[in-house]
Parts: structure tokens; sequence; C-alpha cells
């Protein structure tokens, strides 16, 4: 069953930092992070190579994808995590539709490089996970993930206490 489509939530920009690459990255309200590129003629936003235009541009809400991604209840407790997998030792049924059991939820944990994490109940929804941004999978979504050359994770698994 698909979920209908969701439009990302609107956050405010607190600040801005610099990434591993040098690019430019909004620190939002919401404490997700989100990269803002001048890339004519893809994305416009030549404000943010200027301090000044940086300046100018915190409160400014964007919409974040990041916070449609399911979130961990506060009292999820860990209870079991997998080795560290590469493009090579991933697991097939990681790759591939599955979902958690009822009452159990994941974390996927980019030790290196990126992971493509995708919703399938969100229309496929894919959030492009790095490390510091770990995906969180709920109970019983169907998902899968995708690893790209070179990346390493870890999958953590919680569960509610009773």
């Amino acid at each position: 069953m698909t979920r209908p489509a969701q439009s990302a939530p609107e956050s405010r920009i607190t600040g801005f930092r610099r990434d591993e690459d040098g690019v430019w990255v909004a620190e939002l309200e919401c404490g997700h992070p989100q990269h803002i590129r001048h890339a004519p003629p893809f994305q416009l936003a030549a404000w943010v190579n200027d301090e000044a235009g940086r300046a100018a541009h915190i409160g400014t809400p964007l919409r974040c994808q990041l916070c449609r991604m399911p979130r961990l209840p506060p009292d999820a407790a860990a209870y079991k995590q997998t080795p560290e997998y590469d493009d090579a030792t991933i697991p097939a049924g990681l790759l591939r539709s599955h979902r958690l059991r009822p009452g159990s939820w994941g974390e996927i944990v980019v030790l290196e490089g990126r992971v493509h994490y995708v919703l399938e109940d969100e229309d496929n929804l894919t959030f492009a996970l790095r490390p510091g941004v770990p995906g969180v999978v709920a109970p019983e979504r169907p998902h899968h993930i995708r690893l790209e050359p070179g990346a390493r994770v870890q999958i953590q698994f919680f569960r509610e206490p009773e």
C-alpha cells in the first residue's frame, strides 16, 4: 500500500558551515543539514557564496526532506547490531524490498561513503545517507537500500519498552 505523497515540512535556517568537500551547508532549526549550492541552471543560490548573502538568509524557511523520515521513539532501546558491510559484503536481502517486524525499528548508520535509503510506500522517497546523517526505519514499512561504491554501513535495531 502506498501512502499519499507529503510535501516536506519547512524549517528555518539557523546558520551555515562548509562540509568536507567545501560545499555550503545550511543548519536548520529541525537539526538537519541541507546543502546549498549555486549551480546554474539547476540550483540558483549565488547568495550562498557571499557572507552578507548567507547572513541575510538566516531565518529563511527551507523545505526539509529529512523531516519526512521516520523518527526513533525517544524510549527505544538498542537490542542488536549487524557487522559492518560494504558493497561486496552487504546481504542481498537488504538491497531488495523488505520490512522490519512489528515493534522493531532500525537505524542505518553510514560509516563511509553514501547509501541510498528508499521508502517504497511513499512513492519511493529516497534519502541520501552519509556519515552523520543516519536513516531511521519504522516497523513494517517496505524499504531497501543501495550502497554507492566504497560505502560502509551498519544497521542497529531498536525496540520500544513493553
